[in-house]
C-alpha cells in the first residue's frame, strides 16, 4: 500500500503479507501436514527501537502468522494437520517483545493486542470450521503470548527435559494482564482449576513436566529423545481423522493492494475518504451487476481472490485495519453503500446455493470474521441508507453493526433480509445482529426470521432494524446535527460505550476475551503500577525494583 501522510503514525503500516516475503515464519508442507515454524528475525522488528530477541514477536510478526492462518483456509484446504513448532535453538517463544511495548503508545500496545487475539481467534475458528487439527510443538521455554500461541490450538505437546516450561508471567513480572486470550483460555477453554491457573498466573518461571498435565496446562509430555517421532505419528493419525474435502489444491492467494488517491483509499469494491478536519470517514462499498456474477461453485473457486464477495470482504478487513493503526484520530465513519438491491441479493444468493462446497462455506466464514472485526472496532459507525444504497442482506448485517442507523423515505429506497442475517453470520457472542438489537423485543425479533419482505423506511423502522426514518427535508440536516454532535464527545467514554452497547445479551469465549479481558488490559496499560516511571513494564530488565502504588481501586 502507498504510505499515507498521518501525524498519528509516522510509518504507515500494511496488512498485506505473501510467504515469499515472510521474515518470521516458514511453513514446510508434507502432505496433509504442515508445520509452522516460528523463526523471529531479530533484525527485523516492525518499527525502530527494539530487537527480537527470543523468538518475541510484535505485531509484524503477526501480520504473518495471519496470512499464514488465512492461506490454510483458501489455499491450502489439503491440509489437515497444522503443527505450530519453533525454529529457534534455544527457546519456543518469549512472547510479546517487551522493549516494543515499552516504547509503544497506548493505542498502539491496545490495537496490538487486538489483532493478535483477532488472529488466536481465526485459527480456533479456522479449526472448527474445516476439521483442521492443531498441534503446539513447545520445545524450549514458552512464555506469555507465546503460551497464548499454543493455547490457541487443538493440543499442546511439552518437551520434558527439565528445561522446557509453560508460563503466564505478565502479571508478576510486568505488571499487566496474559493480553491476548490466556486468562480466558485458561479456564474457559482448558477448564484449568482456577485456584491453579491463580498458581500459575503468578509464578514467573512457570510449569514443567508432569505437573503441567495433571493441570491440564498441556495435553502430552514426551523425552527429547522420542518427542519428534511421536509427534509425527500422532499427526498423521490426526489428519486421518479428518474427512476430505474433496479439493486437490485451493486458490492463490494474493495481497490486497490498495491505492491512495490524496486523503482516499482506493480499493477495487470500496473506497475511504479520510476528513481529518472533522475526524470523520466515509466508507463506501460499491455493488457491482450482479450479471457478473458465477453461476455455480466451481465457477467461483474459479475466480478465486477475483471474486466479488471474497475480494469485498477482504478490502473491507484491510480498510478497517488501515483505520485502526494509522487513523486512530478517526472518531466516526459514515458507511455507505452504492448499487442496486436486486444486485447484492442476487450475489448472497449465489453464495446460499453453493453452499456445502469449501469454497463458498470459506469465503461465508471470512464474511463473518471481518464483521467481527468491524464490531470491535474502536470507532464509531453510522450506515446511512439513501437514494442509491443496497443495504441487503449480507451488507444490511454491516448496517446492523453500526451504532447508528439512518434511513431516508423515499421512494425506491428499501432494505431486505435473507438468510445470512438468521444464522450465518453470528457475532461475537454467538446471536444474530437482529436478536442482540430486539433483545427486549422478542415478538418482533421472531418474525423477521425468514421474513424476506423489502422493508421502505417505514417499515423498517417498524421492525426495529434502523435508528430513524427521515424525509428528504429533515435527513440532510439531521445526519449533519448528528455526526458534529458525536465529534463533540469524548473520544474515551464513547469506546467505553460503544464496546458495552454492542454486545448485549449472552457471552461466550470470545467475548470475554474483548471484552473483559481487553478492557482491563487497556485499563492496566495506563496505570502508574504498570507503564509509570516506576512501573514494573517501564523497568523491566532494569536493575531497579518497581514501586507500587498498593491500595485497591
Amino acid at each position: 500500500m502507498a504510505e499515507v501522510e498521518n501525524k498519528e503514525t509516522p510509518k504507515t503500516i500494511t496488512f498485506s503479507a505473501h510467504p515469499s516475503s515472510y521474515r518470521h515464519w516458514r511453513l514446510e508442507f508434507d502432505g496433509a501436514i504442515c508445520t509452522a515454524y516460528m523463526d523471529v528475525d531479530p533484525d527485523h522488528p516492525l518499527k525502530e527501537g527494539y530487537d527480537l530477541k527470543m523468538n518475541s514477536y510484535d505485531l509484524g510478526v503477526d501480520i504473518e502468522l495471519a496470512d499464514m492462518v488465512r492461506r490454510l483456509r483458501f489455499e491450502h484446504p489439503e491440509v489437515k494437520t497444522l503443527i505450530v513448532a519453533s525454529g529457534h535453538a534455544q527457546v519456543f517463544c518469549a512472547g510479546a517483545n517487551i522493549g516494543m511495548l515499552g516504547l509503544s503508545t497506548h493505542a498502539w500496545k491496545v490495537n496490538f493486542c487486538k489483532f493478535t487475539n483477532e488472529t488466536r481467534c481465526e485459527l480456533e475458528d479456522v479449526a472448527e470450521q474445516t476439521g483442521l487439527k492443531t498441534i503446539c510443538a513447545v520445545t524450549g521455554p514458552c512464555a506469555g503470548g507465546g503460551y497464548e500461541l499454543a493455547l490457541a490450538c487443538d493440543e499442546i505437546w511439552l518437551i520434558d527435559d527439565g528445561n522446557s516450561a509453560v508460563s503466564l508471567p505478565e502479571t508478576p513480572l510486568l505488571g499487566v494482564l496474559p493480553g491476548t486470550g490466556g486468562l480466558t483460555r485458561l479456564v474457559d477453554k482448558r477448564k484449568v482449576r482456577r485456584d491453579r491457573a491463580d498458581v500459575f498466573c503468578t509464578v514467573a518461571e512457570g510449569v514443567k513436566g508432569k505437573r503441567a498435565v495433571q493441570w491440564r496446562l498441556v495435553d502430552h509430555i514426551v523425552a527429547r529423545s522420542k518427542f519428534w517421532e511421536e509427534l509425527n505419528a500422532h499427526a498423521q493419525q490426526r489428519a486421518s481423522e479428518v474427512p476430505d474435502r474433496g479439493v486437490e489444491r485451493g486458490i492463490e492467494w494474493l495481497p490486497v493492494e490498495p491505492t491512495l488517491e490524496g486523503n482516499t483509499v482506493r480499493y477495487s469494491t470500496l473506497r475511504v475518504e479520510y476528513h481529518p478536519e472533522d475526524r470523520t470517514a466515509n466508507l463506501t462499498i460499491e455493488v457491482p451487476s450482479a450479471a457478473t456474477c458465477p453461476k455455480d461453485a466451481a465457477a467461483m473457486q474459479a475466480e478465486g481472490c477475483e471474486f466479488w464477495p471474497l475480494r469485498m470482504a477482504r478490502e473491507l478487513e484491510h480498510a478497517i485495519l488501515d483505520l485502526r493503526i494509522n487513523h486512530s484520530l478517526t472518531g466516526l465513519t459514515l458507511v455507505r453503500t452504492e448499487g442496486k438491491l436486486d444486485d447484492i441479493l442476487a450475489w448472497d444468493q449465489a453464495l446460499l446455493d453453493a453452499r456445502g462446497h469449501w469454497f463458498a462455506d470459506q469465503v461465508i466464514h471470512l464474511m463473518n470474521h471481518v464483521l467481527q472485526r468491524v464490531e470491535r472496532t474502536s470507532c464509531s459507525f453510522f450506515a446511512l441508507i439513501e437514494e442509491g444504497s443496497c443495504f441487503g442482506g449480507s451488507l444490511l448485517d454491516l448496517a446492523l453493526v453500526a451504532d447508528r442507523v439512518y434511513m431516508l423515505d423515499a421512494d425506491g429506497v428499501e432494505i431486505a433480509r435473507n438468510e445470512f442475517n438468521d444464522g450465518l453470520l453470528p457475532m461475537t457472542t454467538g446471536i444474530t445482529r437482529t436478536e442482540c438489537r430486539l433483545l427486549g423485543e422478542e415478538e418482533l425479533a421472531k418474525s423477521l426470521v425468514g421474513n424476506y419482505e423489502r422493508l421502505d423506511a417505514i417499515a423498517a423502522d417498524d421492525a426495529g432494524l434502523v435508528t430513524e426514518s427521515m424525509d428528504d427535508i429533515d435527513f440532510e440536516d439531521t445526519v449533519r446535527i448528528q455526526v458534529e454532535e458525536r465529534g463533540s464527545l469524548s473520544p474515551d467514554s464513547l469506546t467505553g460505550m460503544e464496546a458495552n452497547l454492542r454486545f448485549a445479551g449472552p457471552e461466550t469465549m470470545k467475548s470475554k476475551i474483548f471484552g473483559r479481558l481487553s478492557a482491563w488490559q487497556n485499563w492496566i496499560f495506563i496505570r502508574p503500577n504498570a507503564t509509570g516511571p516506576q512501573g514494573a513494564l517501564t523497568l523491566y530488565g532494569k536493575p531497579e525494583r518497581p514501586q507500587f502504588e498498593w491500595s485497591r481501586v
